[in-house]
């Protein structure tokens, strides 16, 4: 195939151009899909293509109404497999100058990118009256996962995150269980992934740099976070999650789908507090080992005023005794541990729930109703239908902030935990930061609340809602 290369508009002609947009046009609310699509067609553009990217298009595209109107992609190199999939789409490399060239004739699109360029190309996105979806976590921090929410209800536009086991049985059966109250009101949980902040590449600083590829155009690459030199293989195309620029370790990949079902099944939204403690970390890189502590307010799932939501990795794991476990089996690698006055619920990621003591639930009936869906078609239909998803920005935003205070918490406190895999530093010990949503502080640390945003390269800035 032949890609159409980038049309001839400089980078300071469209700047301008989207500068004097922003400051003087209202924010149009969008229709269903475009006048330009009468024959109900979704068109969709995507942002990253390669990777995940690729995973979001090929499962986009099998659904019978959507068409692709743009590819794009800060590596040339990382083309072919889309095009395979999809022959004939139009390439672009910026996709603030994809979104301006295509116009109106794109109706959505979707992002699966570095996580610190996802709140800049999805808030350009609905600025334009583009229904989004994002791969999680939504944002790298926590003011910009704010700032997703509120343009997706300022614009109307009907946006999903990218955790797509949201839509799978195994959770839908567990938060199904929960709401149910098949273990009764919930007690406490413990969330956690074996896998560590820096696992791509175990570094503590960067190595040294090299020359920059020549299909890769570094300058997008690394869009609003600070200039560094190129080094291969530590940031692209992968392992830009260890570090603190560019993503947010393992609670920042992994906490939007194991927290998922704990938000869902207990309608959780934000917490009260949160503490942490970790093996050591730098100003570059994500600890090997962390325990977060949330606590959040309770409601009438939750058996007292307050629940605690621990999270751990990096091989940290509850003590199998908590779940009251037969003596041969132990628990999964990641998941959720829910303890709750009737019994415990297991939830693996990804598998089916497990309810302990197996005494207490030899004859328990689990519901037969409850089937896997189609993450991707799911959105694609909300968008047709003129409906919402259970798992847009609305919801997602709250999930997003809650996994980034996390990463707050783990970088003003730096106590080492364990390794070993069990938990051995108590609440009490632990800093507590105070968390006030309502109005986007943290009011007992002002290191802490700082870092609920960060500075922006020039060119690069995220605009608040």
């Amino acid at each position: 195939m032949s890609s159409s290369p980038n049309p001839p508009t400089s980078r300071r002609t469209f700047l301008k151009k989207s500068a004097l947009a922003a400051a003087g046009a209202a924010v149009a609310f969008p229709a269903v899909l475009s006048a330009a699509n009468p024959n109900g067609k979704v068109r969709l553009a995507a942002i990253g293509v390669d990777g995940q990217g690729y995973n979001d298009l090929h499962s986009l595209a099998s659904h019978a109404k959507v068409e692709f109107a743009g590819f794009c992609d800060v590596d040339s190199n990382r083309f072919k497999r889309a095009d395979a999939r999809v022959p004939g789409v139009p390439h672009f490399k910026d996709f603030r100058v994809m979104l301006e060239q295509l116009g109106d004739t794109v109706d959505a699109v979707c992002i699966a990118i570095p996580d610190h360029m996802h709140a800049l190309a999805a808030i350009e996105a609905m600025k334009r009256g583009k229904h989004v979806y994002c791969q999680k976590p939504l944002a790298q921090t926590v003011w910009e996962a704010r700032q997703m929410r509120l343009w997706a209800a300022k614009t109307g536009v009907v946006t999903q995150m990218g955790n797509h086991i949201h839509s799978a049985v195994e959770y839908r059966l567990g938060t199904r269980l929960l709401r149910d109250g098949a273990i009764g009101k919930v007690k406490e949980v413990y969330s956690w992934i074996m896998l560590a902040g820096n696992e791509r590449t175990r570094l503590l600083e960067p190595t040294e740099p090299g020359p920059v590829p020549p299909n890769l155009d570094w300058d997008l690459w690394i869009g609003g976070a600070p200039m560094r030199p190129y080094a291969p293989i530590i940031y692209h195309p992968f392992a830009w999650r260890d570090w603190q620029d560019f993503g947010g370790g393992a609670i920042g990949d992994f906490a939007c789908h194991i927290l998922d079902p704990v938000f869902t099944a207990l309608d959780l939204r934000a917490p009260l507090t949160v503490g942490a403690d970790n093996s050591g970390i730098n100003r570059h890189i994500w600890p090997t080992a962390e325990t977060v502590r949330y606590v959040f307010p309770g409601n009438e799932r939750t058996a007292g005023p307050t629940l605690k939501v621990t999270w751990l990795d990096g091989g940290l794991r509850p003590d199998r005794k908590l779940a009251q476990l037969p003596p041969e089996l132990d628990l999964p690698r990641a998941g959720s541990l829910f303890i709750g006055e009737k019994g415990n619920l297991v939830l693996p990621h990804v598998g089916g729930p497990r309810l302990y003591p197996l005494e207490n639930f030899k004859d328990y009936a689990a519901p037969k109703d409850i089937k896997g869906l189609n993450h991707y078609h799911r959105w694609i239909d909300a968008i047709v239908d003129g409906t919402k998803t259970s798992d847009g920005f609305d919801y997602a935003g709250w999930l997003s902030e809650t996994a980034q205070l996390g990463n707050i918490a783990t970088r003003v406190v730096r106590r080492p935990v364990s390794s070993r895999g069990r938990l051995v530093v108590e609440p009490e010990e632990m800093n507590v930061l105070e968390w006030d949503a309502e109005n986007l502080r943290i009011t007992n640390d002002a290191k802490a609340h700082a870092l609920l945003t960060r500075p922006y390269r020039a060119g690069w800035e995220v605009p608040p809602a």
